[in-house]
Order: structure tokens, then C-alpha cells, then sequence
């Protein structure tokens, strides 16, 4: 039976929800290692909504399950639906949606709140020792939401955004885009992505390599 991966979205669009970048290399990667993909969303409001032209926030309101729908092709569940039984592993893109809609850390720093939903499946994958994957921003999140297990993440070289994990509890691990960090202990994946750049070929080899780790942790389990 394949593993089924969950991939966890925060909208459409790098500024105000998932890069998509990020999230259709993820799916693609996972495809292609064999897995059944669940995408799931938190159905909310986004924060706000960007003009991706011009990099404008808009009046606009849009819903953060709805817009992930585009990237899913419509096959998509609200992470409320969802339980860690019915996981095997999960992975975050990253995009400012992963700390906007998933948690307030672009608003709140080390302040930040991670959604409810958002905080129990992160919370009960970590326990239950299931393995976690975050890029790009993402980790910042996670990070949050598992303080109390010391998470060893990266996002890349930034100093503001390393301290920040730092002071919720994790510990940031500096690394390159085309690379990832293990935490061994908590199983939990990062690599830096966009946070790096700069092109998607780049961004695609420690993508496709978070991909390959989750899943042998999968198969070692």
C-alpha cells in the first residue's frame, strides 16, 4: 500500500498563501516516489489578499481552503477532517501563508499563535513520531507549534528569522538551498527554498531531496 503524505496549504500565491513553486514540486516529487498525496487546508479566511502584480494588499476576502483548491486540482480536505492515524508523514510548502493563514508569525514574531487545527496535527505528528517536512518559511511555524520538543529546523541563513526560532524554543541549523536539515529525534525535515532562492531549480533540489528523506523515514518506520 502507498504511504499517504499529507501536503499542508496556506492559500495560492507566494505573498498571501503557498508558493506555489514549492507545493507542485513537492506534489511532484511525491508522485513520482510512489506516495498518496492528502492535501488539506484550514478553512479561514486568509489574513489578507496580495496583489500578486503588484505587491499590493487588496480589499479583497478569499478562503484559505478555497484558493488552496487551485493548487490541489480540487482534491483537497479541511484539516479539521484529518487525523495523524490517517497519515503516514507531512509536508508544508512555504509562501507567506505558512505564516500568515497557518500561524501569525509574519505578524507576531515570536508572539505568534499557530491556528488550532494547524497546531493539533502538528503537535500529534510530532508525538506520535511520524515524520514532518517544512520549507521554505514554514519551519517557523512548525517550530512554534512543537517548542516544547526543542525542533532543530532551517530556513536558511537569515539572522532575524533564525533568533525568532530560537527564542520560541527551536534551534535553527544554517543551510544551503540545494540541502536539508534531520532532526533525528523529532523526524522532522527542513530545507530553505525561496527563503534562499534563487530560481526553481534550485529551490527544486532540497525540495526533492526533504521529499526522499520523508518518505525513507516512512519505509524505516
Amino acid at each position: 500500500m502507498s504511504p499517504k503524505i499529507g501536503v499542508l496549504l496556506a492559500g495560492c500565491g507566494v505573498y498571501d498563501g503557498s508558493e506555489i513553486h514549492e507545493a507542485v514540486i513537492t506534489l511532484l516529487a511525491l508522485d513520482r516516489a510512489g506516495a498518496d498525496i492528502v492535501c488539506m487546508a484550514p478553512d479561514m479566511d486568509q489574513m489578507h489578499v496580495v496583489n500578486h502584480l503588484t505587491q499590493a494588499v487588496t480589499d479583497e476576502k478569499r478562503n484559505v481552503l478555497v484558493e488552496s483548491a487551485r493548487i490541489a486540482r480540487g482534491d483537497i480536505k479541511n484539516i479539521k477532517e484529518v487525523r495523524p492515524e490517517d497519515l503516514d508523514g507531512l509536508i508544508i510548502p512555504g509562501g507567506f501563508g505558512a505564516a500568515k493563514n497557518l500561524s501569525d508569525f509574519a505578524v507576531k514574531g515570536t508572539e505568534a499563535r499557530v491556528h488550532p487545527e494547524v497546531q493539533r496535527i502538528l503537535a500529534d505528528m510530532v508525538s506520535a513520531g511520524k515524520p514532518v517536512g517544512a520549507i521554505c518559511i514554514a519551519p517557523a511555524t512548525l517550530a512554534r507549534a512543537v517548542a516544547d520538543k526543542k525542533p532543530e529546523v532551517t530556513i536558511g541563513s537569515d539572522a532575524g528569522t533564525a533568533g525568532a526560532i530560537e527564542s520560541m524554543g527551536g534551534r535553527h541549523v544554517n543551510c544551503t538551498v540545494n540541502a536539508i536539515h534531520i532532526d533525528e529525534a523529532n523526524r522532522i525535515v527542513t530545507t530553505p527554498a525561496y527563503m534562499l532562492g534563487p530560481g526553481i531549480k534550485d529551490v527544486a533540489e532540497g525540495i526533492e531531496k526533504l521529499v526522499q528523506q520523508v518518505m525513507s523515514m516512512v519505509a524505516a518506520a
